[in-house]
């Protein structure tokens, strides 16, 4: 009896099996080629200096979109906003190798496709900030292949090539393709024998990842399968050189997107398609899951936050396209920017601190180390001084037409007041229409979700009053002295992330402000939130006398201690400590002391303090914790 229906089960499976692949059998193969960290530096994007010949190639019978944007400057976030077709900070998922839950129902884009009877195989990264609602693909691995798929059953396949990434254009020995002497220096880098031999290698390893897109094209084409699939061949963000990777401006965004659609499956081609043709659609990464829906002839579900540019659901086309930074690893920060093709806008919700905040990673790069030490001698240009100096101002507009390389600032121009205030209405729109849920400190995203996921706490109003806090955070940011009673004030409000930004502002504004709200911020330092106590005490000890130090330093040691506060408090302390310099250091032998191994959500929330201590111990003239100091844990460091 158990032998017939295991039969007759297996024989089910495999009728169900054939009937999907019949259904699908009308639905196209999409195979996506990918690469890591740069932007259009290619033939087809009108780049002299670049050696792509199989990428041009595919855009000269396919369609190349001028414009789009990855969303994210740094790998972890961007592929979350790809799997889900959801904006990060709506998920939580905005920061650097953070981890959070979908909510209830939703699911990640190959779980679709699979339903619908796809092989979906991925080689190989991942890297989301998005727990995986399940299984999500029939194979993620350096093995996974269309090729294992059933027979007559259509695929979706990704092929990632780490060749570009930022790890390889500073590896040493190099044998030189392009001549470093040719290079055109962005007016942000200063010109030194040091930055064009990195841009030279940068354009080396575009220059291999486009022959793996060769390789990949020229598998597909012998297997007889190149009729029957629409390729996209895309890069994760923009380039892995410094100002471009982790920073949302045009030259961290901006990616190259090419697609080929055969003739068979022309039809779902967007209408401006043609052979060599050129998109000006604007386009995002957020956007890419309802796409694939779309070309495979799935409905994309309503909660999905962007637009389908191609295929039988193809939406109108957008006036704007998004992006956002959160926490850069261990270095906290609030930016969110918005283009449309011409114009990029970038708010600073945090501007007292600068682009370059200290990322270890960044700075294995000789153009970082060259860069900032001509910085700190005066050698730098006022462009090349941008990227150090803080304050940031609080908003940035930049035309693309006129200064490519983002580095004349028009938003205080009277000739530019009207496209300002469009783009600031943009972002804050969109921010109200996701339920952005990036202006509450990390760990009350995770706080107030628990039980749930932030994306439906960000929908629930009385758990996320996003009005009441994203105004404060607009008027913290904006440096206006005219804001400190709205902000002293702001600071006995009842919501906890209100609290957060009107210490943050007081923060922001510096001595006069500390003094003038000195009496509030002493009490804030009491307050029922970390969060709100810590930028409170960092105010009071960078900007106070003497005995408002003696009372910040305790209470800012009191939540870097790992194991009683909590990673996220941990790193907000740590920060704040390494922004007193050498004010902190009287705490220099407590914070020898402080643990670098405790609990947190997730494993990929662990390193962060312990390089937050090392760069504090090292700054105070402390020996740097044990993790830190071992070469070989900071060589298995995971690429970025």
């Amino acid at each position: 009896m158990t032998r017939r229906l295991l039969l007759a089960a297996l024989s089910a499976f495999s009728s169900l099996l054939s009937a999907l692949c019949a259904t699908a059998a009308d639905r196209p193969n999409i195979l996506w080629i990918t690469s890591e960290d740069h932007s259009p530096t290619m033939g087809c994007y009108g780049d002299k200096y670049a050696t792509t010949p199989n990428v041009d190639a595919l855009a000269a019978r396919g369609l190349r979109y001028r414009f789009a944007w990855s969303c994210a400057p740094v790998c972890a976030p961007a592929r979350t906003t790809l799997i889900s077709g959801l904006y990060p900070p709506s998920t939580g998922a905005e920061h650097m190798r953070s981890m959070v839950p979908l909510p209830a129902g939703f699911k990640m884009y190959p779980q679709f496709l699979r339903e619908a009877g796809y092989y979906c195989s991925n080689n190989s990264k991942e890297d989301y900030n998005l727990a995986k609602p399940g299984q999500v693909w029939d194979e993620s691995s350096g093995k996974a292949h269309y090729k294992n798929r059933a027979a007559g059953q259509p695929f979706f396949a990704v092929f990632n090539s780490t060749k570009s990434h930022e790890s390889q254009l500073r590896t040493r020995p190099h044998t030189a393709v392009h001549d470093p002497a040719k290079v055109r220096v962005p007016a942000y880098h200063p010109d030194t024998p040091e930055v064009r031999q990195d841009w030279a290698q940068y354009y080396d390893k575009v220059s291999e990842v486009d022959a793996v897109a060769g390789t990949h094209l020229k598998e597909l084409a012998d297997a007889g399968l190149a009729d029957d699939t629409i390729v996209f061949y895309y890069a994760d963000h923009g380039s892995g050189m410094p100002r471009s990777k982790r920073w949302p401006c045009n030259s961290g965004l901006q990616v190259p997107v090419v697609v080929h659609f055969p003739a068979k499956w022309k039809h779902l081609a967007p209408p401006e398609y043609q052979p060599g043709g050129v998109s000006d659609r604007l386009i995002s990464f957020v956007d890419f899951a309802p796409t694939v829906l779309s070309l495979a002839g799935i409905q994309p579900p309503a909660w999905m936050q962007g637009h389908a540019f191609a295929g039988k659901f193809i939406a109108p086309k957008q006036p704007f396209i998004f992006g956002f930074r959160g926490r850069m690893d261990e270095r906290i920060d609030c930016v969110r920017s918005v283009s449309d093709g011409r114009y990029v806008y970038l708010r600073n919700f945090m501007p007292h601190l600068s682009q370059a905040q200290h990322v270890d990673y960044q700075f294995a790069t000789p153009t970082t180390r060259v860069w900032f030490e001509r910085f700190k001698s005066g050698q730098a240009t006022e462009a090349q001084s941008l990227f150090w100096r803080a304050p940031k101002a609080p908003e940035e507009l930049y035309d693309l037409t006129t200064d490519p390389d983002e580095v004349k600032n028009l938003a205080g121009s009277p000739q530019h007041q009207e496209v300002l205030a469009k783009f600031r209405k943009a972002q804050a729109d969109l921010a109200g229409k996701i339920r952005d849920v990036g202006f509450l400190p990390e760990g009350e995203i995770h706080s107030r979700s628990a039980g749930s996921a932030p994306y439906t706490m960000g929908h629930d109003e009385a758990k996320y009053p996003l009005g009441r806090i994203y105004n404060t955070a607009a008027l913290a940011s904006n440096l206006k002295a005219d804001a400190l009673p709205q902000l002293r004030q702001s600071l006995a409000d009842a919501d906890s992330a209100v609290r957060y930004w009107a210490a943050l502002g007081l923060l922001m504004r510096g001595k006069d402000a500390v003094a003038a709200a000195r009496a509030d911020l002493h009490k804030a330092l009491a307050d029922a939130s970390p969060f709100v106590r810590i930028p409170a005490a960092q105010a009071l000890g960078q900007f106070g006398d003497q005995a408002d130090l003696d009372k910040a330093l305790p209470a800012l040691l009191e939540q870097a201690d790992w194991s009683k506060s909590g990673v996220f408090a941990s790193v907000s302390a740590l920060n704040a400590l390494g922004a007193l310099g050498s004010k902190a250091a009287p705490a220099a032998s407590a914070i020898k002391t402080l643990p670098d191994k405790s609990s947190s959500p997730d494993a990929r929330f662990n390193s962060y303090v312990p390089r937050l201590l090392a760069d504090l111990n090292a700054g105070l003239g402390g020996a740097a914790p044990a993790p830190e100091k071992a070469p070989a844990k900071k060589a298995k460091r995971k690429a970025e």
